[in-house]
């Protein structure tokens, strides 16, 4: 794991992301694409095509891109009831397993119903007011194939089911034998999805967006995924809602010399695993201390299967950071704005005001990020690349909408209608004008 001293040092190297444009796509993928549709397109453009043929051609596009862009059989897009029954009975769904993810999804839905309780009030005063009304459809989008994320499926699900979402379909693709895996149709099944549809990728989202012959088209789309995910995400923004772009997973661990390196190390590989462009950051006031923890990613990289990726992750965007002091260590952490910002340090507990841009933190030895990512309670997608400045963790508020309500009487109308129509004649807006004074002329 390299080290690097000095601010300036680390913004030119660990702190640095690469923006969206940037991401390199893996060659296969690419060599995957020129078969397709031919060379010289980028990745957007590919993106494009794929969205397109979608809206035109519903689910013949979908089910052409599965199969030649995943390697999916032949498979109607629609999961059966019985398709989703029968995988409870797979050897790899234990009782154990579904009785953790059953717990898991009881604390997540526990606490979204706190959310709830404080994020659905609407209000009537003088004849102004608000109401706040849940989605209608939501779609979620669920990434993995080496990998598959049941949790994902829960954290994402069930904050729009508890905000009264009426239909929450899941997207998924299916594998070469043509099944969507067991366990997330475990996990969708558990949360109280309305449905299931056996496709990935630019066009899942699509046909979220746009609707076919048999995905509904949605209000809002949420959930991670890939490159390819991320840019559909962003080619249907106004056709329809989506939660955010997210890009690779990130994770700065703030320490100070009373750190243990061995739990500091851990937190790091946890979410380097995920993928060889994650972003595992330690940074600390001790330079002891990081010498210690490099010396414990090493060991601890050959315990694990998903070592090699991880290391590659820490080759590529990890490392260690030595601040002058913890006031330059919160200044750069706060500046980064990570996804997950975790405090190891005495007393870490006195130093949560010091953080201003974070998607989750995660404070003292007790609180592993590793454990909210399956059952603390909050939704685990957050922001990442640099939009904690701004944005929030996915929580029911992303399936709520408001309504601006207006119902003044006549006097309102009489008090403040010169006014109005006074800055409607400024702005050259006669007939915004006009059905003010008509009004008050009628009186």
């Amino acid at each position: 794991m390299r080290i690097v001293e000095g601010a300036s040092e680390a913004r030119r190297t660990i702190l640095r992301r690469p923006a969206l444009d940037e991401v390199e796509v893996p060659e296969h993928l690419r060599a995957r694409d020129r078969a397709l549709f031919g060379p010289g397109l980028s990745v957007e453009e590919t993106v494009a095509r794929i969205v397109r043929a979608v809206r035109d051609e519903g689910d013949a596009a979908v089910q052409r891109f599965n199969e030649a862009l995943d390697g999916s059989a032949p498979r109607p897009l629609c999961v059966a009831k019985d398709e989703i029954r029968a995988a409870y009975r797979d050897p790899a769904i234990t009782p154990e397993l579904v009785s953790a993810l059953r717990e898991a999804a009881a604390r997540i839905r526990t606490y979204h119903e706190a959310q709830l309780r404080h994020a659905q009030h609407g209000f009537h005063d003088g004849g102004l007011g608000q109401v706040v009304r849940p989605l209608q459809r939501a779609g979620v989008y669920m990434p993995g194939s080496a990998v598959v994320y049941p949790s994902s499926l829960l954290m994402t699900a069930l904050p729009a089911i508890v905000a009264g979402v009426e239909e929450v379909y899941v997207c998924s693709a299916a594998g070469p034998d043509g099944r969507v895996p067991a366990i997330k149709l475990v996990a969708a099944e558990i949360a109280g999805c309305a449905g299931v549809f056996a496709c990935g990728g630019a066009q899942a989202v699509a046909a979220l967006a746009y609707g076919t012959e048999s995905v509904p088209r949605v209000d809002k789309i949420c959930g991670p995924g890939n490159i390819f995910v991320t840019l559909a995400k962003r080619r249907v923004i106004g056709v329809t809602g989506i939660d955010a772009l997210y890009g690779p997973t990130e994770t700065l661990v703030i320490a100070d010399e009373t750190a243990d390196p061995v739990l500091c190390a851990a937190d790091l590989i946890a979410q380097a695993e995920h993928d060889e462009i994650a972003s595992p950051i330690l940074i600390t006031d001790s330079h002891p201390l990081a010498e210690r923890v490099a010396i414990e990613v090493e060991r601890q990289l050959k315990l694990i299967p998903r070592g090699p990726i991880a290391a590659a992750a820490f080759a590529n965007r990890g490392g260690a950071v030595i601040a002058r002091d913890m006031d330059e260590a919160f200044d750069l952490a706060n500046e980064y704005a990570p996804e997950h910002m975790c405090l190891l340090m005495r007393d870490a507990g006195n130093y949560t005001e010091r953080v201003r841009n974070a998607g989750g933190l995660f404070v003292g030895e007790s609180s592993p990020e590793a454990l909210a990512d399956y059952i603390a309670g909050p939704s685990h997608v957050m922001p990442t690349g640099g939009s904690a400045r701004y944005a929030s963790p996915l929580t029911v508020s992303d399936f709520l909408k408001v309504t601006s309500v207006v119902a003044l009487g006549d006097a309102d109308l009489e008090r403040l209608g010169p006014a109005a129509a006074r800055i409607a004649h400024a702005e050259g807006l006669a007939g915004h004008a006009r059905a003010i004074e008509v009004r008050l002329e009628s009186r």
